[in-house]
């Protein structure tokens, strides 16, 4: 299986593929997509995209927010053996099976987190972290930026997995990075590697110190977006 140029080995799908046939038997509504063949595509092939941001590919720890089913942190842990790679998810189901996933395929470098992201940020051990955080299929950037600023480094870089261009939603974005201590760096068309006409994956770059009021409350980056 490849991104754009980007191999999996022989043991990294067979990995893989158990994760996938585990996801396939799953009875708890953990994904929408199951079926074997089509989850390579859906899941896997749009997780490797990531890979073609640098600064993912080098990362030692990662932070996968909101990681729903595990992807695309479980597919980056195994693609990148070397990075600690914790999955944060707060639906108790989702982190069951994630669990499962880790133990059946032996994913060593993998670990679920039960918990808001925002609860994640006041832990002293995880704030401003982690040289990378991703993020797919979870909310809108400015949302994005705001969970992801306090867990990153500085000069570390939130990798997020999006759909079709939204001027509005950059609009919104450029307008809240600033006080977010975030900046848009880039945006990367990857849909025919991601099996999605349009998937494009932005990259944006924490500046600075995160600013003190951040995390707010949890719920309310995605109930009231900055910007």
């Amino acid at each position: 299986m490849r991104s754009s140029g980007r191999p999996l080995d022989g043991r990294q799908t067979a990995t893989i593929t158990v994760v996938l046939e585990l996801l396939a038997e799953e009875q708890a509504s953990v994904s929408s997509v199951t079926e074997l063949e089509k989850a390579w595509k859906v899941h896997v092939a749009d997780s490797l995209t990531g890979l073609e941001v640098p600064e993912l590919r080098e990362a030692s720890r990662i932070a996968d927010i909101g990681s729903g089913a595990g992807f695309p942190g479980l597919v980056l842990a195994v693609a990148l053996p070397t990075a600690q790679v914790d999955l944060v998810e707060s639906i108790s189901r989702k982190c069951e099976f994630i669990q499962r996933a880790i133990d059946a395929a032996k994913i060593p470098n993998a670990r679920v987190l039960n918990l808001r992201s925002e609860d994640l940020a006041r832990d002293p051990a995880a704030r401003e972290s982690y040289p990378a955080v991703t993020a797919r299929a979870v909310g809108r950037l400015s949302t994005l930026a705001e969970l992801a600023s306090p867990l990153l480094e500085e000069n570390g870089v939130l990798v997020a997995w999006k759909g079709k261009r939204d001027p509005d939603e950059e609009a919104q974005l450029a307008n809240a990075a600033s006080s977010l201590a975030m900046k848009p760096e880039s945006i990367l068309p990857v849909g025919p590697y991601a099996g999605s006409q349009h998937r494009h994956l932005h990259v944006l770059r924490k500046v600075g110190p995160t600013p003190e009021k951040l995390p707010r409350k949890p719920g309310m980056a995605k109930k009231r977006p900055r910007g």
